[in-house]
């Protein structure tokens, strides 16, 4: 069976590198480079490296118009092998492939459809995650699923780690779905429409921190956003991110009969962090980072950065 395999970030390559152990890669399709850094400079995606490192033929092409449909036609590829591409592929580029196509989806489809699914599976504290493997439909993550497997979630996962994990296994039960497929056993699922959730294309804003919400979802954030957007707030008018945190249990009100304001730095348990009030309870940061600066410890944050302790962030200064 030969394979048309397109993606572009680290989550494909184990699946291009273990389908180029067991079947014949036509060619591979990744995103054109793309300019990044301070300098500007085109940067080739991890698919595009992986595919040279392995010898394969590599297809960068600006738009999937007719001409490039003509030169994927050429490869004679049995089936389009997806893995976090990027694009969405038209009626008329599926049509090349005899068997169809396939996508790899980090989630237990048909919840988190979308392009941001490990986040929003952390973000939700969802109690389990998994991969799906689905045929490409003409709505997005909506096709029948071949293959699915899930996975407990331990509440401490971030999305950095969580999404190598996913990229390894997903890799194995891609394997596993093309080889019933090129057997002509695999059984194809309807999805229940019904039950469909939804993810979106993250944004910086995403990672502001709303201190009205609870200590829990604030936590949250501070491992669905990593690496990027993360989450941050404003001190002083400038960036702060929050990069490791724990939920406490709220305080009482102050001696006034009031709770703290939401975002104030109430002060810092030695064991614990930096105790910032929330909506219901208290966040005790542990490591955090000023714009422009390294990210420090919670104790060498505080002794460098005056000020800090009865600010109110976000920007309440």
């Amino acid at each position: 069976m030969r394979v048309l395999f397109a993606g572009t970030p680290d989550f494909a390559v184990p699946s291009l590198e273990a389908l180029a152990e067991r079947f014949e890669i036509a060619a591979v399709l990744t995103n054109p480079d793309r300019q990044a850094g301070r300098g500007r400079k085109a940067e080739p995606s991890p698919v595009k490296l992986a595919a040279l490192r392995l010898g394969l033929r590599l297809l960068q092409p600006e738009r999937l118009d007719g001409d490039f449909r003509e030169d994927v036609r050429a490869f004679s590829p049995d089936i389009l092998v997806c893995a976090a591409f990027g694009r969405i592929f038209g009626p008329k580029f599926l049509s090349l492939f005899p068997l169809g196509g396939v996508n790899l989806h980090p989630s237990l489809l048909p919840r988190y459809r979308g392009p941001s699914p490990i986040n929003a599976a952390i973000l939700r504290g969802d109690a389990y995650t998994g991969i799906s493997v689905q045929r490409l439909a003409r709505e997005m993550d909506s096709g029948d699923i071949v293959a699915q497997e899930s996975f407990p979630l331990a509440g401490t996962e971030r999305a950095s780690s969580l999404s190598l994990v996913l990229a390894r296994k997903g890799a194995q039960l891609l394997v596993r779905a093309l080889t019933e497929i090129e057997g002509g056993r695999a059984v194809y699922m309807p999805q229940n429409h019904g039950d469909a959730t939804y993810c979106g294309l993250l944004s910086r804003e995403d990672g502001r921190i709303d201190w009205m919400r609870s200590s829990g979802f604030i936590e949250r954030m501070t491992r669905a956003y990593d690496p990027w957007p993360g989450a941050w707030t404003l001190f002083r008018g400038e960036v702060l991110r929050i990069l490791e945190a724990e939920a406490l249990s709220g305080e009482g009100p102050g001696s006034g009969g009031e709770w703290p304001v939401p975002g104030k730095v109430l002060g810092v348990d030695t064991g614990r962090g930096i105790l910032v009030q929330t909506q219901n309870g208290l966040l005790a940061v542990r490591a955090l980072q000023l714009q422009s600066k390294k990210a420090m410890n919670f104790a060498s944050f505080v002794n460098g950065v005056r000020g800090f302790t009865g600010s109110v962030l976000g920007d309440g200064r």
